[in-house]
C-alpha cells in the first residue's frame, strides 16, 4: 500500500488515494480539514527528495507558481517545505486533459472549438509570462477541460522563472517531444516565445487531427523540429480558415524572431480572427519559412509565396551572397578563372538587355496598339444588375462570378473584383471575375433541451455560437444530472456567429441535508445503526487507545452540528482498546508462601492489586514446608498473605524473564 495513503499532512491534509504520477513527484487527492474541501498535492519523489538541489529547485519553482492567479491555471494553494518532504497543494480539478477530450471526439475538433481553446490557453500564458514564469512543457496533457467547457492550464512543476537556464532535450520528457519548440531541442536559451511555439503546435493537432512531425524515436522528432517544416493546416484540410492558419504558422516559425513576440499580440490576432473569420492578416504561412523552403516552394508551385515573403527571399539571397563571396576571396588563387568568366556573363547579359530595352520602348510600338481601357468598379453593385445593364460594363468588359462567400453586404452584392477597379487593359475584351455576398451569415437556435451538456455546448460551438460561461446550474427531478434543463434564445431563433446563448443544467434532484449528532463515546453498533438511519454512509476506522475502552466511538469528521448532504459520508474512529504493543510483557512465576507449624487448620489466603490469588485451607500438621501456586503478572508486585483473614505479612515478586 502507499505509504501516504491515510497519512495526514501538517496535521491539516488528509491523503485519500493517489491520482497521478509525474517524472518529479506523484499527486494525490486529499482533503483539507480546516477548509472541508478536496485539494491535489504534489509529493517530490522520495528518492529525488535525498537531493538538496532537487529540492531546493522544487520548492523555489512552486513558490513562484504560487504567484500566479489566473481563472485558466490551476491555483496552488499552499507550498510546504518538511524535513523529510516536500509538496504543494493546488486545486484539484473536475475534468479531463485536453488530449482526452480530443480522442473522444476524434482527435480532429472544428476550427471554432479549437479557438475557444487556444484562446484560453493563450491567456494563461499570458499572465505567466507577465509574471516571469515560462511553463516549458505546453501540451494537451497538460490542458485540463472543465465541465463548464472552460481550460486550466496545469503541471507549471517543472516551470521556472525566465531568469533561469538552459533547456535540453535530454531534460524534457520523452512524451513532450512532439510539442517542444527547436530551441529545445537544440538545448538552447529558451523564453516565452517557446511556449507560443507550443501553443502553436497544440492549436496545428487541435484542428488537423494530427501532429506536425511524427518519428520512431523521439529523437527523430526532435531533429524535425530543428530542420523541417510540416505542412500547412489548408494542405490538411482546405476548408480551414486562411487566417487562422496564419496564425497557426506564425506561432510555429522555426525562428523565434519570426513568431509572435509576446501572448498577448498572438490573443489579438486570434481576437480579430474570432470577430471577422474572413480577415487577411498581412503574413502568411510561408512568411516564417527559410529561404531555401520557398524558393522550392516557387519552383514546384505547392504553395502561394506572398510578396512581401518574396522581398525577404530576396534580402535572404543577398545575404547568403555576401557571405559567399568572403569565403571565395580566402580561395582567390584556386578560383581565379571565375571572375574573369562572371565579368564577361554579366557584359553579355548588359548588352543583351540593352538592345531589348530599345526594341520594346521603341520598335514594339510600331506593330502594337497603344489604347488601353481604364476597368470599371463593380464594387457595391447587384451582381445580377451588372449582368442586365451593358452599358456599365461597356464592349471591353464582360462580367463573371468567382465565388460566393457570407459577408455583411445583402447577398448578390459585388465585394471584390480582379482586375481590380480603376486599373488599365490593354486587351480589347477583358472578362472581370467578381466576388459575391451570400449576404450575412445566419444561424437558428437548435433544441438542445435534454441533452448532455458538454454535447450540447459542442453542436452551439461547432454553430459558431458563444455559450455564457460560468454555467447555470439548478436541481431538477426530471432532467438528469448534467443534462439542459433550459436555454436562451428559444428554439428557431435566428442568431448571428459570435452570439452568446445561456444555458441551465441540471444538478439533479434536490439534495436533503442532515444535521449531524455528537457520536463520541458512543458504541459502534449504535452509530452504525444511526447513520444509516439517517441515510448517510458510516466509514469506520479502528485505532488503539489507552483511555477509549474498545468499541466505543473517538472522534467523528465532519464534526457534531455540521449539515451534510444525505449519502454523504461520515468518518467515524473507533477504539479498539490499548495497543498490545504498548503493554509491559507478562510472566509467569512459581510463588512460595510459608505455611505457620503446628496450628491446625489455617486458611490461607494470598492478595495482588487487591485482588485474591490463592485461597485455601491448609491442615499444618499434614502439610510440611511451604505452599507453592504459579502466578502471572508483569514489572513488581507485593503480595499480601492472610492467615485465618488476619494480615501476616507482604513479600515482593519481581515478574521478569
Amino acid at each position: 500500500m502507499d505509504q501516504y495513503i491515510g497519512k495526514l499532512l501538517d496535521n491539516r491534509y488528509e491523503i485519500l488515494e493517489l491520482i497521478g504520477v509525474g517524472g518529479m513527484a506523484r499527486v494525490y487527492k486529499a482533503r483539507c480539514h480546516w477548509l472541508n474541501r478536496y485539494v491535489a498535492i504534489k509529493i517530490l519523489r522520495d528518492d529525488l527528495a535525498q537531493d538538496s538541489e532537487i529540492r531546493r529547485r522544487f520548492h523555489d519553482e512552486s513558490q513562484a507558481v504560487a504567484m500566479l492567479s489566473h481563472p485558466n491555471i490551476v491555483a496552488v494553494y499552499d507550498v510546504s517545505r518538511a524535513s523529510d518532504q516536500e509538496y504543494i497543494v493546488m486545486e484539484l480539478i473536475d475534468g479531463i486533459t485536453l488530449k482526452q477530450y480530443m480522442q473522444r471526439k476524434g482527435n480532429k475538433l472544428s476550427w471554432r472549438e479549437a479557438l475557444h481553446f487556444i484562446t484560453q490557453i493563450v491567456k494563461a500564458l499570458g499572465h505567466a509570462h507577465s509574471r516571469g514564469i515560462i511553463h516549458r512543457d505546453i501540451k494537451p496533457h497538460n490542458i485540463m477541460v472543465l465541465r463548464d467547457g472552460s481550460v486550466k492550464v496545469a503541471d507549471f512543476g517543472i516551470a521556472r522563472v525566465s531568469a533561469g537556464g538552459h533547456s535540453t532535450l535530454t531534460q524534457e520528457a520523452l512524451g513532450s517531444v512532439h510539442y517542444i519548440s527547436p530551441e529545445q531541442a537544440r538545448g538552447s536559451r529558451i523564453d516565452a516565445r517557446s511556449d507560443l511555439y507550443s501553443a502553436g503546435v497544440v492549436l496545428y493537432e487541435m484542428i488537423t487531427g494530427r501532429l506536425p512531425f511524427e518519428g520512431d524515436n523521439p529523437v527523430s522528432v526532435a531533429i524535425q523540429h530543428i530542420n523541417s517544416i510540416p505542412l500547412s493546416p489548408r494542405e490538411i484540410d482546405p476548408e480551414l480558415p486562411e487566417a487562422l492558419e496564419a496564425i497557426t504558422m506564425k506561432a510555429m516559425a522555426p525562428n523565434p524572431d519570426d513568431r509572435y513576440l509576446s501572448a498577448d499580440e498572438m490573443l489579438a490576432d486570434l481576437e480579430e480572427f474570432r470577430k471577422n473569420p474572413n480577415i487577411n492578416f498581412d503574413f502568411g504561412p510561408t512568411d516564417f519559412l527559410p529561404a531555401e523552403e520557398v524558393e522550392e516552394l516557387e519552383r514546384t508551385q505547392i504553395r502561394p509565396v506572398t510578396p512581401a515573403h518574396r522581398t525577404r527571399v530576396e534580402e535572404k539571397k543577398s545575404h547568403r551572397r555576401a557571405v559567399h563571396e568572403d569565403e571565395e576571396d580566402e580561395e582567390g588563387e584556386r578560383r581565379s578563372a571565375l571572375p574573369v568568366v562572371a565579368a564577361i556573363g554579366v557584359i553579355l547579359a548588359f548588352v543583351v538587355g540593352v538592345f531589348y530595352f530599345l526594341y520594346a520602348t521603341f520598335a514594339s510600338g510600331l506593330f502594337t496598339p497603344t489604347d488601353s481601357y481604364p476597368v470599371p468598379n463593380l464594387k457595391g453593385m447587384l451582381f445580377d444588375e451588372v449582368v442586365q445593364d451593358e452599358t456599365l460594363l461597356g464592349e471591353h468588359f464582360t462580367v463573371e462570378l468567382g465565388s460566393t462567400i457570407s459577408d455583411d453586404q445583402p447577398a448578390g452584392t459585388i465585394i471584390g473584383q480582379t482586375p481590380s477597379e480603376n486599373a488599365s487593359v490593354k486587351e480589347a475584351m477583358t472578362t472581370i471575375t467578381v466576388t459575391v455576398s451570400s449576404g450575412p451569415e445566419i444561424i437558428k437556435m437548435i433544441d438542445v433541451t435534454n441533452k448532455e451538456y458538454l454535447k450540447a455546448v459542442s453542436e452551439l460551438t461547432n454553430l459558431g455560437l458563444e455559450v455564457v460561461t460560468p454555467y447555470t446550474y439548478r436541481s431538477s427531478s426530471e432532467i438528469a444530472k448534467d443534462h439542459i434543463i433550459e436555454y436562451s434564445p428559444a428554439q428557431g431563433t435566428t442568431l448571428s456567429p459570435g452570439d452568446e446563448v445561456t444555458i441551465v443544467i441540471s444538478s439533479g434532484p434536490e439534495v436533503k441535508t442532515v444535521k449531524l449528532s455528537d457520536y463520541k463515546g458512543k458504541t459502534q453498533t449504535w452509530v452504525e445503526d444511526d447513520l444509516k438511519l439517517r441515510n448517510l454512509v458510516p466509514n469506520i476506522q479502528a485505532v488503539y487507545s489507552d483511555t477509549v475502552e474498545a468499541g466505543t466511538v473517538i472522534t467523528q469528521y465532519p464534526d457534531p452540528g455540521t449539515e451534510v448532504d444525505e449519502g454523504s459520508t461520515v468518518n467515524i474512529q473507533v477504539s479498539k482498546g490499548k495497543d498490545p504493543a504498548t503493554l509491559p510483557k507478562t510472566v509467569t512465576k512459581e510463588i512460595s508462601v510459608a505455611v505457620p507449624p503446628d496450628a491446625g487448620t489455617v486458611n490461607i489466603k494470598v492478595t495482588m492489586d487487591g485482588e485474591i490469588v490463592y485461597d485455601n485451607d491448609v491442615d499444618t500438621l499434614m502439610h510440611l514446608g511451604d505452599i507453592t501456586f504459579e502466578l502471572t503478572g508483569s514489572g513488581t508486585k507485593v503480595l499480601s498473605v492472610y492467615y485465618n483473614g488476619e494480615l501476616d505479612h507482604t513479600q515482593t515478586v519481581e515478574f521478569s524473564q
